[in-house]
């Protein structure tokens, strides 16, 4: 709204210096949005203008940003009518304090071309409807960034969370330097500073992400890019290379990749050095991944399991095919990996309990030098995880026996909340994860290498006649995944796949209906479009 009390001019605006200027500014909880508006509102306030704050705040669990509203003008005496909330087409400058919320502002018609200046950090936060789809539901970061060049009059990007953590700051204190250094408010950057020092609480960090972010709004100082999102000030995306789930699944694996420094007693490292030799003498198209997942299988269990994944690798690599660019052996070496790295209780104690793993959160929740962090770990076991860590065949015997497994089912299934910043909580957890030096004796290894060595042999068994299907049904192995019901439900979508070869085989399209079966189960949790696309399949 404009000021309702000053005459407007013929042309419909109100006369110079007196416009009302509208901002918005789009967060979610945690990341300070409303002290950055109260920051604005402050500012405006100190250089004679009348402002006003309004919030309206957002959903839960990341389905929607709080909106903090600031509207300002000139003060002139005369009381200026302010609107609560904004409206569409009616934003001056929108403040996004992440990429898909400027995503999110442009299609509720908040940023406009003629008149919208856009400023958002470049840093995502994946929402709930990306983590929920059982594949990559990553919303595409290149096209909201295509999308907010041309929406917008002016586009502000760069990752202004990573200016605020390398500070140990907010990114309310980033946002705020690349408004000020965006120039879109008649303020100077003293009055900014001024209002961030009043403050009284983290000034100095503060300032310094302020300033990080202001020289880097105006063209200043070294860029400052996110390792997926790179940009600037209306810069376009460059391309990245893309990270292999080998290397992605465990971050606490320690260096990524095949190079990078071994340490170790000297035995170990003369084995290691040896499987490392083996996968040199790969074909060099295999040898990135086969790497990785070499690293991966390793530090998950031990030198001898590096040995088991060459093994089978190898069992690929020797029927495979140079003119193919050897997608079979490379799809082997990524799978392979995954598959023998499964997840059970040992693994998620193991995890949970490694240093590297405290040092992230503490880095997370940007725990100050004199804060006490508390960890609570969620577990809710059931008597299959109970029977998993047992050896195979007393595993099997309380399996096979309904009513002593449901007398200690009713038992053992219960939500359990265990405080691994204790001696005791920590304690229990580092001894499960200790007893990874006897799964091969247990029973969850005995029936994830039985479905593992069944699944292998079946994608090698289809090569002589059909080498694209025989890769598909590798990459199929990427639907089982997570732990507990999760991978239930996982291996229940990777069975049904399968199932469909018998329809497809001698087809010549048999490898592209299998992946377009693959790509509909890794959709949706509850598997809907994969029973339609089932249902397809049965009519070929």
């Amino acid at each position: 709204m404009l000021d309702a009390v000053t005459p407007l001019r013929p042309d419909g605006d109100p006369p110079a210096g007196e416009r009302v200027i509208k901002l918005a500014v789009l967060a979610v909880g945690g990341q300070g949005g409303g002290v950055l508006a109260d920051w604005i509102t402050a500012v405006a306030e100190r250089n004679g203008f009348v402002a006003q704050s309004t919030s309206v705040a957002g959903v839960a669990q990341r389905t929607g940003a709080t909106i903090y509203y600031v509207e300002m003008a000139r003060d002139t005496g005369r009381l200026p009518v302010f609107a609560l909330s904004p409206s569409q087409g009616d934003v001056d400058i929108l403040i996004a304090a992440e990429l898909m919320e400027a995503g999110r502002a442009i299609m509720r018609g908040f940023v406009t071309p003629e008149r919208t200046t856009l400023i958002a950090s470049s840093h995502r936060i994946a929402a709930v409807s990306e983590k929920i789809e059982p594949g990559d539901g990553r919303a595409s970061s290149d096209k909201v960034r295509a999308t907010a060049e041309m929406a917008s009059k002016r586009f502000i990007a760069f990752d202004m969370e990573k200016i605020a953590v390398d500070n140990g700051s907010m990114i309310s204190a980033s946002l705020l330097g690349a408004l000020a250094g965006s120039g879109e408010l008649p303020f100077p950057r003293e009055s900014y500073e001024r209002t961030i020092a009043a403050s009284g609480r983290g000034v100095k960090a503060s300032l310094a992400a302020f300033a990080g972010a202001y020289d880097r709004a105006r063209g200043g100082g070294a860029p400052v890019r996110n390792p997926v999102e790179p940009g600037g000030v209306n810069d376009k995306a460059a391309p990245h290379s893309p990270v292999s789930s080998a290397e992605a699944a465990d971050p606490d694996a320690g260096n990524a990749g095949f190079a990078g420094p071994v340490h170790g007693p000297a035995r170990l490292l003369k084995e290691w050095q040896a499987l490392a030799a083996r996968v040199a003498a790969l074909p060099e198209p295999v040898r990135d991944m086969a790497g990785r997942g070499l690293r991966k299988v390793v530090d998950y269990q031990d030198i001898a399991y590096g040995r088991e994944y060459l093994d089978r690798l190898e069992r690929a690599v020797g029927i495979d095919a140079d003119g193919q660019e050897y997608a079979l052996s490379i799809a082997a070496a990524k799978h392979l990996s995954n598959a023998m790295c499964y997840d059970d209780m040992i693994r998620v104690a193991d995890l949970k309990t490694r240093s590297t793993r405290d040092a992230r959160v503490r880095r997370e929740v940007a725990l100050g030098e004199d804060s006490i962090l508390q960890v609570t770990e969620y577990f809710h076991p059931r008597i299959e995880e109970f029977c998993g860590t047992m050896p195979a065949r007393l595993g099997r015997y309380i399996e096979e026996r309904p009513k002593l497994a449901g007398f200690l089912d009713r038992r053992i299934n219960r939500g359990r909340r265990i405080r691994t910043d204790s001696f005791a909580g920590f304690a229990v957890l580092w001894l499960i994860g200790g007893m990874r030096r006897w799964r091969r004796g247990l029973l969850r290894h005995s029936v994830e290498t039985a479905h593992l060595e069944k699944w292998y042999a079946l994608a090698l068994d289809h090569v002589p006649t059909d080498y694209a299907l025989a890769v598909e049904i590798l990459s199929c192995r990427r639907l089982i995944k997570g732990y507990s019901d999760t991978h239930v439900r996982a291996q229940s979508k990777f069975d049904r796949v399968l199932s469909a070869l018998d329809l497809l085989k001698g087809r010549d399209d048999a490898a592209e209906w299998l992946r377009r079966l693959r790509e509909a189960a890794l959709k949706d949790e509850k598997g809907d479009m994969l029973d339609g696309a089932l249902k397809t399949v049965a009519t070929l």
